[in-house]
């Protein structure tokens, strides 16, 4: 840092971090500067009283931002250097008044303490009967653990009650009386705190309530810190890799490198047109459905290399689509206008073979506690089944259309279906309450987000339409550029924190778009046939799968790793390494 030579052993560094401290505390009375790290770096400013401003536009506060450096230093255990700082400054992370409420609460002298909270004040009076409330519970919790129940009871009835607030939590109060040692644990739990260091939890709930000025909120330089590497983070168009690779050292910025847009390997163990294609939850595994009658399940190893697992041979017609289980220990497969088979991943064994006399299944899906899924009908109705092949439940009529689009959140909670060509329906199955997503066109297609807050509709217009369904359903964003007028084209949400949409195209290439603006950021080219599937592995952001006509699946990954690979045509795919730098 700062241009000064940093070779020195870790015990050696921390050896000089303390003879500074040293030089500090001993030669406070001189008005000679002493700086250890030499003409580089930046000699204190000259004070100039309270108001002085900070920052290259001035709009700090000195006085603010010595004080939160201070309570930064206390909170990481540097308690001699926070002591330091304050002395050197002259500014004071606690009033005289502060401190002394801080430490009666510690040494619970809660009548003091009180006393003491009506002269902090620049708190209105709810605030002050709250913080009040929150001291007399401490008060009475201790006294009940220490068996002083008529102690408690008093301060329940002269201290609490007459507070008139949160009255719900005074009548637990004065159940917790008639039962201390059954409930007393559960009061604590309540109040978020640990017996062992309750007073300390009391003085952060405290801090929550009093104005920053006179108790700064806890850890408040690092919520600073942490808002501003979040706002780089995610005005970063490219910004695809775990947090941890954020740096406070310069400004944040990714490249398109980020982005996975080489082409890694070309899998060629179907025989026809691949339709479908999704990773698993846990991103260990491929499966992929074909015009070729078959399914296969690909395993992806620790290096991102992608192996044929087992090809599932079984459906008498083409495969529509496949569906993981939520542990990823089973997959449903599902022919068009046929049946469904339940398959066992490890073995690659038909669980179970489920249809319906007269009436061919189009599409499938899991209930999220994994014992139950649900199919789709060619004669739009949609059925509940449960592993042994009872069908539990079954919804037809004029709002199901013979589209096979399904889902469901993992709460089980809301059943997301088409409803007319142009509306998808959001059934609350606990509220029991319908609500509508309107399109001016058709749609195609939809997938739902890992949050279960948003869905992304392909339309036959070409676009893609993100709806946030969390309350009333409301269009977010538009996507535009990929080509669709004949076939079905499907798109998925992914990368790190799913902050990007990714699309097939009849035009043969990958779009993928940045998903806050909506601006278009990458097409990858290397596909001869419609891609007609796209899917992000939700474990690994850089690796990201397509499935097109031309019969093959990419596999496309990071433009660093050129290592070559051996061709392994028996085994189902051929490595390549084609990058893709248009946009």
């Amino acid at each position: 840092m700062g241009g000064v030579e940093d070779d020195e052993p870790p015990s050696k560094r921390v050896k000089a971090s303390s003879l500074v401290l040293g030089i500090l505390s001993n030669n406070s009375s001189s008005s000679r500067f002493v700086n250890p790290l030499g003409s580089l770096m930046a000699r204190p400013l000259p004070s100039q009283g309270k108001e002085d401003m900070l920052g290259p536009n001035g709009v700090i506060k000195r006085v603010e931002f010595v004080r939160i450096i201070t309570e930064a230093l206390y909170s990481l255990g540097y308690e001699r250097s926070g002591a330091v700082l304050e002395e050197e400054s002259g500014i004071h992370l606690h009033s005289s008044l502060a401190k002394l409420f801080r430490k009666q609460v510690l040494d619970g002298n809660w009548d003091e303490s009180v006393v003491t909270l009506h002269k902090v004040g620049l708190i209105n009076d709810n605030t002050l009967k709250s913080a009040i409330f929150l001291i007399m519970e401490q008060k009475f919790f201790e006294l009940l653990e220490n068996d002083k129940v008529m102690d408690a009871v008093k301060t329940l009835r002269s201290k609490i009650a007459p507070l008139g607030i949160n009255k719900k939590r005074v009548h637990e109060l004065s159940f917790y009386i008639v039962s201390p040692s059954q409930n007393l644990l559960l009061g604590f739990s309540k109040l978020g705190v640990d017996i062992s260091n309750s007073r300390l939890k009391l003085l952060e709930e405290l801090q929550k309530l009093l104005p920053p000025s006179i108790m700064i909120p806890e850890r408040r330089l690092e919520n600073l810190v942490e808002q501003a590497v979040t706002v780089q983070r995610e005005a970063c168009y490219f910004h695809n890799s775990l947090d941890n690779s954020l740096s406070l050292y310069t400004d944040h910025q990714c490249g398109k490198d980020q982005i996975p847009s080489c082409a890694k390997q070309v899998l060629q163990a179907h025989s026809d047109e691949v339709w479908f294609l999704q990773f698993s939850n846990n991103g260990k595994y491929l499966a992929s459905s074909s015009n070729d009658k078959t399914a296969i399940i690909w395993e992806v190893h620790e290096d991102g290399e992608v192996f044929l697992k087992h090809k599932l041979i079984g459906h008498q017609k083409s495969v529509l689509m496949v569906a993981w289980s939520p542990d990823d220990h089973q997959l449903l497969t599902c022919g068009m206008e046929e049946v469904v088979r339940r398959w066992d991943v490890q073995s690659g064994e038909c669980l179970h073979v489920y249809e319906k006399g007269g009436l061919g299944l189009i599409s499938c899906g899991w209930f999220p506690d994994g014992k139950q899924f649900f199919s789709g009908g060619s004669d739009k109705s949609f059925c509940l089944w449960d592993l042994d092949g009872k069908e539990l439940d079954c919804w037809k009529g004029q709002r199901v259309t013979k589209t096979s689009e399904m889902a469901v959140t993992k709460d089980g909670r809301l059943i997301i279906s088409m409803s007319k060509e142009s509306a998808i329906l959001l059934l609350d199955r606990e509220a029991k309450l319908e609500k509508l997503i309107e399109e001016e066109q058709t749609i195609t297609s939809f997938s739902l987000s890992e949050d279960d807050s948003y869905l992304l509709v392909n339309l036959l217009n070409q676009e893609i339409h993100l709806w946030s369904i969390k309350d009333d359903p409301k269009l977010v964003t538009k996507y535009k550029g990929h080509k669709r007028s004949r076939f079905l084209i499907r798109s998925c949400f992914g990368g790190f924190k799913q902050s990007f949409i990714a699309s097939g195209s009849e035009d043969s290439q990958v779009y993928i778009w940045h998903r806050a603006s909506g601006n278009l950021i990458q097409t990858l080219a290397g596909h001869s046939g419609a891609v007609n599937c796209v899917s992000w592995n939700p474990a690994n952001p850089h690796m990201l799968a397509s499935a097109s006509d031309d019969n093959t699946i990419r596999i496309w990954g990071l433009n660093k790793d050129h290592t070559k690979r051996k061709d392994a045509h028996s085994n189902g795919f051929v490595a390549v390494h084609r990058c893709n730098g248009n946009s």
